[in-house]
C-alpha cells in the first residue's frame, strides 16, 4: 500500500481564545477523492489554510507527500510545485486575464498541463481579454479551479470549488476531477454539495465543532435502512409517532417542516406514519420511502452534537 497524500493528526487551530479547529485527524489516499463536509464555521477552510501553509496551526502534526509541516506551516519548495490548491475565496489576480495567469502559474511546474485547453475545458475562452474582476462569480470559479490543476498536482485541495457554478459547468468539474484521481492525483474537497460528493468522493469526513463526527465511503454513512419522509407543520410534536415506532427508530424535522422516519419502512410502520399524518391533517401523497440520502445523514449528524 502507498504512503498517503496526506496525513493530519491531532490538528488544533486557534484564533485567539477561539478553537476553530480542535483535535482533528483525516487520512487522504493517492488516487483517491476526500471529502470534508460539514457546516459553515466547522474549520474545514482553517484545516485546508493549515495543510497549505496559510494558516499556522497550534499543535498537531501535518505530512503533506511525506513531508513534515512545520507549526509555521511554510512548505518546501520541492513539497508545493507537487500540489495545487484553490481557495474558497481570494487567491486570484483581479486584472490579469485568464490565459495570462494560468500560464503564470504553470510555469511554477515542472509538468503542467496546457493552460489554453484546460481553460477551455473548463468553459472559460482561453483568448477572452475580460479581467477576472469582470467576470461573474461562476467564471472565477473556473479559473480558481485551472490554477489549482494546472501543474498537474499529486495532491490538490479545492475548497467549496463548484459554488456559483451551473450545471453544466459542475458536470465538466465532476469528470475533470475523475480524470486527475484515475492519474494517480489526491484530491481534499470541502464543499457544501453533496451531489459533488456523492458523485465524486471515495471517502468522506464530517466534520462539527472543528472535530470529525463520522467518516467511511458514502455507503458506509448512509447505510442500507430505508426511510420514510415527509412534509407538516412545523415543529410539531412529534411524540405520539415516536411512541408508535419500534425499537430503534427515530423521527427528526431535519429542516422547517420536513420530518425523516429512519429505521425499517414495513407496513406497520408505514401504517403508523399514515396514521399520524391523517391526525394531524397531513396529505399521505407527500409520504415518500427511500434510504437515506447523504445531506440527510450529515443533517443528523451535526444536529445530534
Amino acid at each position: 500500500m502507498s504512503e498517503p497524500a496526506l496525513v493530519v493528526r491531532d490538528l488544533v487551530v486557534r484564533y485567539g481564545a477561539r478553537t476553530a479547529v480542535a483535535a482533528l485527524s483525516v487520512t487522504a489516499a493517492r488516487g483517491q477523492v476526500t471529502a470534508v463536509v460539514g457546516p459553515n464555521g466547522a474549520g474545514k477552510t482553517s484545516t485546508v489554510e493549515a495543510c497549505v501553509g496559510l494558516r499556522r496551526r497550534s499543535s498537531g502534526d501535518v505530512t503533506v507527500l511525506g513531508s513534515e509541516v512545520p507549526v509555521d506551516g511554510t512548505l518546501t519548495p520541492r513539497v508545493r510545485e507537487r500540489i495545487g490548491v484553490m481557495l474558497q475565496d481570494g487567491g486570484l489576480y483581479a486584472t490579469a486575464r485568464p490565459l495570462e495567469l494560468v500560464r503564470h502559474v504553470a510555469g511554477l511546474y515542472p509538468a503542467p498541463a496546457d493552460p489554453a485547453e484546460l481553460l477551455e475545458r473548463l468553459g472559460i475562452d482561453p483568448q477572452t481579454r475580460t479581467t477576472i474582476r469582470r467576470m461573474s462569480g461562476g467564471e472565477q470559479r473556473r479559473v480558481a479551479c485551472a490554477v489549482a490543476l494546472v501543474g498537474n498536482p499529486e495532491l490538490a485541495f479545492l475548497d467549496e470549488p463548484t459554488a456559483g457554478l451551473d450545471a453544466v459547468g459542475r458536470r465538466e468539474f465532476h469528470t475533470l476531477v475523475r480524470e486527475r484521481v484515475e492519474a494517480g492525483c489526491a484530491v481534499v474537497l470541502t464543499t457544501h454539495l453533496m451531489d459533488d460528493v456523492e458523485r465524486l468522493a471515495d471517502h468522506v469526513v464530517v466534520v462539527a465543532g472543528g472535530r470529525v463526527v463520522r467518516a467511511g465511503t458514502v455507503a458506509d454513512l448512509v447505510g442500507d435502512d430505508e426511510s420514510v419522509a415527509f412534509r407538516g407543520p412545523l415543529h410539531a410534536d412529534l411524540s405520539g409517532l415516536v411512541a408508535v415506532l419500534p425499537p430503534g427508530g427515530t423521527v427528526v424535522e431535519d429542516t422547517p417542516g420536513h420530518y425523516l422516519v429512519t429505521g425499517a419502512a414495513d407496513p406497520m410502520v408505514l401504517s403508523a406514519i399514515a396514521a399520524w399524518c391523517a391526525q394531524h391533517g397531513v396529505r399521505t401523497a407527500d409520504l415518500t420511502v427511500g434510504r437515506r440520502t447523504l445531506e440527510d445523514v450529515v443533517i443528523s449528524l451535526v444536529g445530534e452534537l
